[in-house]
């Protein structure tokens, strides 16, 4: 892999793989196809019906033809309108308006291939982007002290094996090398007077992992499929740059991060030729993030501030997390299926205290539909759609001692995803 990730293709792969915007819980990109986005990604573990089983399941690589491809794009659309309630400690950002809409639109693509070595063996390669989220408002607002800008990116690059144990069992694995990028930014500090200099702070790094996966028909009509992804361990290095008076602040930093594991349970059950049943329970180790130090990797210009010291801390005390899902597809004739599911998404966030204004998430439902065509033997098109419903999420991030303010309020969260999926057997 490393004569492939060579410096220069990784900023194209960034740029390639923006992930600008979370639709799953926490900053979790569940969309590593839209072929599933039709069924709210039940059954996700067990469907294996084109390459992108590569990231949900390795051993789903052995359901399929001696080539087969798959790639798509989706498209998503979130909303987080702030309304104030009684916020204190903004010095001169109080009265200063609430934001405007944090939420943006993000697009998240993939792309797969697998490859059949001998009728038991398979081959595959997956690129995608597993975590991401854009927040953005306004430059000057109640919540600018804390945050006006939080962007994440990342890009998988997924190698995967599976082999055929016998006509039950099927097994896969696979390494993972990922990109992480992160831009936060805010005002430095709010005063009676005035507000200081804005506050840039950008890291990067890059991480191995691993995942696992097995298949079992247990029946003709029935499949269970189980899979886990290991956790990825971050020592991220950056900058922190201030414009304006306090620009001799400016130093570089590092944060350590781990994003979370996952394991998720499918199971698929055709209960006659026209109609199939897809279910999922999953499971976000979250708690991997209780909290972010970020540090000065090197003194100020002014000397104000050492190597070493904390230049801020993000409390996030996430939980870890469960989600569930339901879906069904009917088969309309050879060429066309319909399909749609239902999903209950818990947030990682603990409670309003905890609640960062560059993450307001709450527990999401997830209402989906899709359809697909089968245009030829060897090609088929995905497309769905999905509404999240987000309950209104309250915030009291209290940072007056940091002299960030105290956000108090309520958040209207919502989002719109839609996405396509390309699949061809050869």
């Amino acid at each position: 892999m490393q004569k492939i990730i060579t410096p220069r293709l990784i900023p194209a792969l960034i740029a390639v793989a923006f992930s600008g915007t979370a639709s799953a819980a926490g900053f979790q990109l569940l969309e590593q196809n839209a072929s599933g986005l039709g069924n709210a990604y039940a059954g996700s573990a067990a469907v294996a019906d084109n390459a992108s089983t590569i990231y949900y399941n390795p051993a789903g690589m052995t359901q399929l033809q001696n080539i087969e491809v798959s790639g798509g794009l989706t498209a998503v659309n979130t909303s987080f309108k702030y309304n104030n309630e009684g916020s204190t400690g903004l010095g001169a950002l109080a009265n200063s308006g609430n934001g405007g809409d944090g939420g943006d639109l993000g697009l998240i693509p993939n792309g797969y291939v697998s490859w059949a070595v001998s009728k038991d063996l398979y081959l595959g390669l997956g690129i995608g982007a597993p975590f991401g989220m854009r927040t953005k408002y306004d430059d000057r607002w109640v919540g600018a002290a804390q945050s006006t800008h939080f962007d994440i990116k990342t890009v998988n690059i997924n190698p995967s094996i599976a082999y055929r144990v016998n006509d039950v069992v099927s097994i896969g694995g696979g390494l993972n090398w990922q990109h992480l990028e992160a831009d936060y930014r805010r005002l430095t500090a709010v005063t009676a007077s005035g507000v200081n200099s804005p506050l840039k702070l950008t890291l990067e790094d890059d991480s191995w992992g691993w995942n696992i996966g097995a298949l079992f028909k247990l029946a003709p009509t029935t499949k269970l499929g189980v899979s886990y992804r290991s956790k990825m361990k971050y020592e991220t290095t950056g900058k922190i740059e201030i414009s304006g008076t306090l620009a001799s602040n400016s130093s570089d930093a590092k944060a350590d991060i781990t994003l979370p594991d996952t394991f998720v349970m499918s199971l698929t059950h055709a209960l006659s030729d026209k109609w199939e049943l897809l279910g999922d329970v999953s499971w976000t180790g979250w708690s991997s993030i209780p909290k972010v130090d970020v540090i000065r990797a090197s003194a100020t210009r002014n000397g104000l501030f050492a190597s070493g010291t904390n230049a801020q801390v993000l409390d996030t005390e996430f939980r870890d997390t469960w989600r569930v899902a339901l879906g069904a597809n009917y088969k309309l004739s050879s060429d066309w299926a319909l399909k749609g599911g239902i999903a209950y998404d818990q947030t990682p966030v603990r409670d309003a205290a905890t609640r960062l204004v560059s993450l307001p998430d709450n527990n999401r439902t997830w209402f989906s539909a899709g359809a697909q065509w089968k245009a030829t033997k060897s090609t088929t098109l995905d497309v769905g759609a999905t509404y999240l419903y987000l309950k209104d999420a309250k915030i009291d991030n209290n940072q007056v001692a940091q002299g960030r303010g105290r956000v108090t309020g309520t958040y209207e969260d919502s989002a719109w995803i839609f996405g396509g999926q390309l699949s061809m057997a050869f």
